[in-house]
């Protein structure tokens, strides 16, 4: 018989301000391989502390161990959807990988490389980032195992750009390479909170010829949570889904710690409950990126991407335990 997966720390043991720096005081890799030899980790939480793709404010690398700080005070009871989000599955932090910081090239090529490595095994994959560069390599690599993959992409902005100073691997243009490079399921992408100016017209024809549909953040004021989560769903359908949350989908008031701030922004209860919507779909991976803690205030940006992170583990600790569709109170109100 399998083991009891190893959970966070003792909280009557040690305070959580004094506990150790992984993601919701989990274990690291090691200590579960030392107290559980031979069992299989469900998932891995890997930092990716990069963020020389950016185009306006730095410090997104800094990102990884801002949202671990942040994630302290995460308990493994999600009452929201009824999911033991830490003892349904074993959860690891893996860490921070460390990337060239000067040659983009050679860094996405490593962290394509390392997330092979780490879902050889059959584990999930969370990243947490860092800048939206990461999103084509985990793409390219989950591609190799689930072939065309779906898009589910939160953020105030398209990221399907074509080049930015001639550069072609920036923040604002992975999701063109990876369409480009054949790695998405073209009917069933989608962005989500998109708002702000463009460039032009074109910016929306050619993301549509890439293969995604729109939900703009005003969306959720003009009809409801509910109303966004079907038609998530109905997009999705059952293609393996790769879960893309740039925290700057949130409006400055509720993640002010961000390079690209865009006003018009969702609200963090308004993300929760879209991810917690996802509940049942075929989600093969996922990350956080854009967290950067310099212009951050309170925590304020770090705990909304916390509380992201602990929503995206809880997705898989559901599908783990068999559930099909969202649960709990939050599936009672998107009337599932």
């Amino acid at each position: 018989m399998p083991s009891q997966p190893l959970g966070p720390a003792d909280y009557s043991q040690t305070p959580r301000f004094a506990g150790p720096p992984t993601f919701g005081l989990l274990p690291r890799i090691d200590e579960v391989e030392a107290q559980r030899p031979g069992e299989k980790i469900d998932v891995k939480i890997l930092g990716v502390p990069f963020d020389a793709g950016v185009s306006y404010r730095p410090g997104a690398r800094f990102g990884p161990a801002h949202i671990r700080q942040s994630s302290k005070l995460l308990r493994p009871y999600n009452q929201a959807t009824n999911v033991h989000a830490f003892t349904w599955q074993q959860v690891a932090d893996c860490g921070d990988l460390g990337v060239n910081p000067f040659d983009i090239e050679e860094a996405i090529t490593e962290v394509e490389r390392t997330a092979d490595e780490m879902r050889a095994d059959g584990a999930k994959l969370l990243t947490l980032g860092g800048d939206h560069t990461l999103a084509l390599p985990n793409l390219r690599s989950l591609h190799k195992t689930h072939g065309k993959i779906a898009v589910l992409h939160f953020d105030a902005h398209l990221d399907t750009w074509d080049t930015y100073f001639g550069a072609p691997y920036t923040h604002g243009t992975p999701f063109r390479r990876a369409s480009e490079e054949g790695l998405l399921d073209l009917e069933s992408c989608m962005h989500v909170g998109i708002r702000g100016p463009l460039y032009g017209e074109k910016d929306l024809e050619d993301d549509a010829v890439l293969g995604f549909q729109i939900i703009r953040s005003d969306d959720y004021q003009f009809t409801s949570v509910q109303e966004v989560v079907a038609r998530m769903r109905k997009r999705l359908g059952d293609a393996p889904v790769y879960l893309s949350v740039d925290i700057d989908v949130l409006d400055p008031a509720a993640a002010p710690g961000t390079g690209t701030p865009e006003a018009g922004g969702m609200t963090s209860r308004e993300l929760l409950n879209s991810i917690r919507g996802l509940q049942g779909l075929n989600v093969v991976g996922a990350e956080i990126v854009e967290v950067a803690p310099a212009y951050d205030h309170a925590e304020i940006t770090g705990l909304a991407a916390a509380h992201v992170g602990y929503e995206m583990l809880s997705l898989w600790a559901a599908e783990r335990n068999g559930l099909t569709g969202p649960s709990g109170p939050s599936g009672e109100a998107l009337g599932a």
